[in-house]
């Protein structure tokens, strides 16, 4: 076996691998005695048959692509032990010739990162603010939560609250049939059928209409996108909106604890704030990373974004699963291809897994480390918020080896990126300019 290791780059080591043709015919040998033991060959006792026999009924190529499975991974195992290579994951492998047999290896290596100087980072957080127009906005949201829906006798505008007699049907499958099925007449509505709002806007009680609208091809269900749905409606009753006055009895409604509108508006101001100042704190955590990553050199191989679009991917198919459905029943009911999400998965991927590196590097500076105690007490805080029934099962799922390093690894990023907050806020020296800038 002859292994050349072509280059290096982006943490991958690039080899072309020759195999010896002994090396080949002392594969295909053990493929032969292999298969020939499980192979009923007519006229020879299992296991009997001559191998240019086997070649004939299996087809000689068959045997060849046998031995090459068994082969190449042997080959690439004690190729990357002779270029004393430690691989991270899993080859890319492609045969490149058959006669003799060269096969090409991409294989990743362990990511690279140099740290910047930043233990001198300095951030300024952003200012909170939360102004009157905030308040204001949240307790007219308010009032339309608790606002009265009163019969009034006049066509159909927005914003009422029609009670209709529905038959629908899409290519003669029945859609919606309902009768005295609520729909708020919002304008730019998409459900069921974008333009089925506007088509009401006009009509008067116990008025009837028949209409054909389209689903949009980029319609979000697959099955329905370019699809014409037929319906047949009635308006059965036309209701308008009544807000309640601002005043303390409103905001009793909202809070018996609330004697006054000032005490109501005073506690949405409160709730804001801790909200902005909690939106603050992430968003000023995101901006010191970012500028850590800025002066950081990263090489990792394309494989770790792979594995985090997996990721990413398995946690939407497990928020969406209501049994046993399946990745091509998802992506047909959001209308894309696997291509196209893994693409659309791939900024936020390569995002997370340079932080995770760069934050992991900086701990590992650092040495920043947590105790079995303080694994524990997250672990009892997560049990904390389960039901009772469920409070067993968590615990001893929590506890087992995968899921303690799991909560672990989470805690140092946490401790990570508090120590690099601390920094950012405690240094009086200016940013540094990053160096990938001053390599340019």
């Amino acid at each position: 076996m002859k292994v050349t290791n072509e280059k290096i780059e982006d943490s991958q080591a690039f080899l072309s691998i020759e195999m010896e043709p002994a090396e080949v015919e002392e594969s295909l040998e053990e493929s032969y005695h292999r298969l020939v033991k499980k192979t009923d060959i007519p006229g020879f006792r299992r296991g009997k048959a001559p191998r240019a026999i086997l070649e004939r009924y299996l087809s000689k190529e068959s045997l060849f692509e046998e031995a090459l499975s068994n082969l190449l991974p042997k080959a690439y195992k004690k190729a990357i032990k002779e270029q004393k290579l430690e691989a991270i994951a899993r080859p890319s492998i492609e045969i490149a010739q058959k006669d003799p047999v060269i096969f090409k290896a991409i294989v990743p290596l362990r990511p690279t990162v140099k740290l910047g100087d930043y233990h001198h980072i300095q951030v300024t957080p952003e200012p909170i603010e939360v102004s009157e127009a905030d308040v204001n906005a949240i307790i007219e949201r308010l009032r339309h939560q608790h606002a009265a829906w009163e019969p009034v006798e006049r066509p159909v505008g927005f914003n009422d609250l029609v009670v209709l007699d529905i038959e629908s049907n899409i290519e003669d499958k029945p859609f919606i049939n309902q009768k005295g099925a609520q729909y708020q007449v919002v304008q730019n509505q998409p459900f069921p059928v974008p333009g089925f709002a506007e088509q009401l806007v006009g009509m008067g009680r116990d008025e009837e209409k028949e209409l054909q609208l389209q689903f949009p091809l980029d319609y979000p269900k697959g099955e329905l996108a370019g699809k014409e749905a037929s319906f047949k409606i009635r308006v059965v009753e036309i209701k308008q909106e009544r807000l309640p006055e601002l005043n303390g009895e409103f905001a009793k409604e909202i809070d018996s604890n609330f004697e006054t509108l000032d005490s109501l508006r005073e506690q949405v101001s409160a709730d804001l704030r801790l909200r902005a100042e909690e939106k603050a704190k992430i968003d000023f955590e995101e901006r010191v990373i970012e500028v850590v990553v800025d002066i950081t050199q990263v090489d990792f191989p394309p494989i770790l974004v792979e594995m985090e679009i997996d990721r990413l991917l398995n946690q939407r198919l497990q928020r969406w699963q209501t049994g046993g459905n399946s990745l091509e029943e998802y992506l047909a009911s959001i209308n894309k291809t696997e291509e196209e999400i893994r693409e659309e998965l791939r900024p936020p991927a390569t995002k997370r897994t340079i932080w995770s590196l760069v934050l992991g590097e900086v701990a590992k500076k650092g040495k920043i480390k947590v105790s079995d105690s303080a694994i524990d007490t997250e672990i009892k805080n997560i049990i904390k918020s389960a039901t009772e029934d469920k409070k067993g099962e968590l615990n001893k799922f929590l506890n087992t080896p995968q899921s303690r390093e799991s909560i672990k690894q989470t805690l140092i990023t946490r401790k990570t990126i508090q120590r690099l907050v601390k920094i950012a806020k405690g240094s009086n020296m200016s940013i540094k300019t990053p160096q990938k800038e001053e390599q340019k």
